[in-house]
């Protein structure tokens, strides 16, 4: 009896070690809560199904990329949901899958959602979350070993509109310094915007944008137009850029698992070519 109660003992350990590791580690933006709302940190999340809302205590799921695979390049995830809520799984951790398969480590991004019913927050406070994970993933860089010239930035549909204003400085941030990290550049190296809406649309760019990969269907009546204006803006700064307009595919096509449409299926691929030819990464799958 001894030995049945010491060995299920060990494999109840065992299972307990195989949850911590599997389970992965969330860093929130601000130890004490978001300026001004640090009273609203605990009040709970609202997560069901496929989505996440009622986001007070903005965080960042990490999720590294394994070791055999890792190129040090890292990726913020922004997902979508018309700032109204947060479609947490096949925008971000399935995006976050599948930059780990190509050697990217990924941190998936809870922002505050400025179009929930009752939403206390601003487009600003949504930004402010933006930049300030690009500022934590630096700061976390050692930790990771995430080379600093390779930290991007992903965005699908509201959360492409949100990488946007990461990357291209538009709405103008007013920046309450909380700690020592806010001193941090929130500086993007490379840019992934998957159907934006239209606010992603900056007024202007320059030479020094980053260099930009873009997706999106001609028949989404949304999150198509984004693209020809964004793309015409980096071609008159002359800045790199990249654009897939698919025939169809509509809108909130994900990681393209769920269609049977060949060319919306390997947009990925398509992507981490891109990744690859502009020297963020060396695997392509």
């Amino acid at each position: 009896m001894k030995k049945i109660f010491s060995v299920a003992v060990m494999l109840f350990s065992l299972l307990q070690t195989g949850a911590a590791q599997a389970t992965n580690a969330v860093i929130y933006l601000w130890p004490k809560g978001a300026p001004g709302f640090e009273s609203k940190k605990d009040e709970p999340e609202e997560v069901k199904d496929y989505y996440a809302k009622s986001i007070n205590n903005p965080s960042l799921t990490v999720y590294p990329a394994p070791k055999d695979k890792a190129t040090g390049a890292a990726v913020v995830i922004c997902p979508g949901g018309g700032h109204r809520l947060l479609v947490i799984t096949s925008e971000g951790r399935d995006a976050a899958a599948y930059f780990n398969s190509i050697g990217v480590t990924a941190f998936v991004l809870k922002y505050r959602l400025f179009r929930q019913d009752k939403s206390p927050y601003t487009v600003e406070n949504t930004l402010q979350d933006g930049r300030r994970a690009m500022r934590m993933v630096r700061q976390q860089a050692a930790t990771y070993n995430i080379d600093t010239s390779k930290i991007g930035i992903v965005g699908f549909s509201a959360g492409g509109e949100l990488a946007a204003w990461v990357a291209f400085d538009k709405p103008k941030e007013k920046l309450v310094k909380a700690d020592s990290t806010d001193n941090i550049p929130c500086k993007t190296n490379f840019v992934v915007l998957i159907y934006p809406g239209p606010l992603a649309v900056p007024d202007s760019l320059t030479t020094s944008t980053p260099p930009l990969f873009m997706a999106a269907a001609n028949d989404d009546a949304c999150c198509s137009e984004p693209l020809l204006q964004i793309t015409a803006l980096y071609r008159k700064a002359k800045a790199k850029v990249e654009m897939h307009l698919f025939a169809q595919g509509d809108h909130a096509f994900n990681m393209g698992k769920r269609s049977k449409l060949k060319s919306i299926s390997n947009w990925p691929q398509r992507m981490a070519e891109w990744l690859a030819d502009t020297g963020i990464i060396t695997i392509i799958p």
